[in-house]
């Protein structure tokens, strides 16, 4: 453990194929404590399953964490590449008197456990080999176990939990070498944990159990202890642990789904966590704000609508420089072109008109349709509907008083109301031929908008086009 107390904090994620979004949770609530406190947080990857630990496995963790913004110090830490350091700590308690050598088979262990459930005893394994003389021992294999403490109790003060009190005798010998030299994950976890000088360890409260047998580790090594703050898990809407029925569970697939990155970081923020009755707030005000003392015990529940309305909020609230380059990823990660620099220049001029209302950037892209598009549109049959010959012919008439005319808001209504009124028209009846003709849709920002962004020329080519067209109707 670091001894200048600088805050230290870890994700440790096991390469799954994808970054599930209560693992960004963890990452965020880590990354939050350690980054507002002018702490270091670290990366870690737990790929000792070597059947799910592929390259493209550990990819996914990269990518999600790159995704949501989560910037780590130093080089991602690949646990595997330790386990020679684990099997040293192992061999040190070994000699300590703190492990001992077990040679009891898996045959032995079944028969223990059977004959204890037919007895009502705890089914725990009490090696006999825990306190036998070294002359005793075979020529055998041999795993080595942690020598637990079987009296009194083990303390958690987590940060978030509280004191949680743990019965010494609810606690195993637990395996920290296997026979064929290989560590596990729970002596790995501890060593790792010391070694890169985790002060706080915040993870899912469904390692709270875990916590007392790696609490034993540290006793035995003589390592001081780190922080302890296990988080409630992620339900979905019906209460239950969050998965795959309830829909998206990877964080790369909100990404591929529309929402902005700190859209997202802010409503994991608010899943198990909250500062009043703050909802929507920045990434600096999150990490000025964050703090263990603000996470509840219960668990939270993943609500779509909530997530749409702080999606919403920081698409508005964004520059349009920021919005566009959302955009512009949001793209890449769908397997769409790129915008081309000419159409991201003009979105951009755009932003203002197309982000009102979107929740997602896919709405933000189909608002922007109208300069995305080029000449000549092709109309929806919807949207043609309103371009009869009457309406063409109204349209017609307008063209030539665009052609001089200031190009702003105020001139723009003012020639505009005129028309509908010299048609003896409501302004809508006005507006729907002119979507048609501009975006070639129904469904457009405001034709004043549409007009003052793509400019005069544009516009009057876009009314040419459809006023010269032939139709039936």
């Amino acid at each position: 453990m670091s001894n200048d107390k600088q805050i230290v904090t870890r994700i440790a994620p096991s390469p799954t194929g994808y970054m599930h979004v209560g693992t960004a949770r963890t990452a965020l609530f880590s990354w939050l404590y350690a980054r507002g406190r002018g702490g270091k947080f670290l990366l870690r990857i737990e790929d000792t399953d070597r059947a799910r630990s592929t390259p493209q496995a550990t990819q996914a963790i990269l990518d999600g964490m790159a995704w949501l913004g989560l910037d780590y110090d130093g080089d991602a830490i690949s646990q595997f590449a330790r386990a020679p350091r684990h099997a040293e700590v192992a061999h040190e308690m070994l000699a300590a008197g703190n492990a001992y050598k077990c040679f009891a088979t898996q045959d032995e262990i079944a028969a223990f456990r059977e004959q204890a459930r037919a007895e009502k005893r705890s089914t725990l394994y009490q090696s006999p080999w825990r306190d036998a003389d070294p002359d005793t021992h075979p020529d055998a294999p041999f795993v080595i176990r942690l020598k637990a403490p079987h009296d009194g109790e083990t303390v958690i003060d987590d940060q978030v939990q509280g004191r949680v009190v743990i019965k010494n005798n609810q606690l195993d010998d637990m395996i920290c070498l296997r026979s064929d030299g290989t560590p596990t994950y729970m002596l790995a976890v501890v060593v790792d944990d010391y070694d890169m000088g985790v002060t706080h360890v915040i993870r899912g409260d469904d390692h709270l159990t875990n916590a007392a047998r790696q609490i034993t580790v540290y006793n035995a090594m003589g390592w001081p202890l780190p922080t302890y703050a296990h988080i409630p898990l992620i339900h979905g809407p019906d209460g239950k642990k969050l998965s795959k029925r309830h829909g998206a569970t990877s964080v790369v697939d909100y990404r591929e789904m529309g929402y902005p990155a700190a859209a997202m970081r802010n409503y994991l923020a608010r899943l198990g966590w909250s500062h009043g009755d703050d909802e929507f707030f920045s990434d600096e005000q999150a990490r000025d704000w964050f703090d263990l003392s603000g996470c509840g015990k219960s668990p939270s529940r993943f609500d779509f609508k909530k997530l749409d309305n702080i999606s919403g909020k920081h698409i508005a609230a964004m520059s349009d420089k920021a919005l566009v380059a959302e955009v512009q990823g949001f793209l890449a990660a769908t397997g769409q072109p790129m915008l081309q620099p000419q159409k991201s220049d003009v979105m951009e001029q755009a932003a203002y008109c197309i982000r009102g209302g979107a929740k997602k950037l896919g709405q933000v892209i189909d608002k922007a349709r109208f300069v995305l598009v080029d000449r000549p549109l092709d109309v929806e049959e919807k949207a043609l509907k309103n371009l009869d010959i009457v309406s063409r012919g109204i349209l017609n008439e307008l063209t030539p008083q665009l052609q001089a005319v200031s190009w702003d808001r105020d001139t723009l209504e003012g020639v505009l109301n005129a028309l509908a009124a010299a048609n003896d028209l409501s302004f809508g009846k006005l507006a729907a031929p002119l979507r048609a003709a501009l975006a070639g849709r129904t469904a457009t920002p405001s034709v004043f908008d549409m007009m003052l962004v793509l400019g005069r020329e544009e516009t009057i080519a876009r009314l040419d086009d459809v006023t010269n067209m032939e139709s039936d109707t």
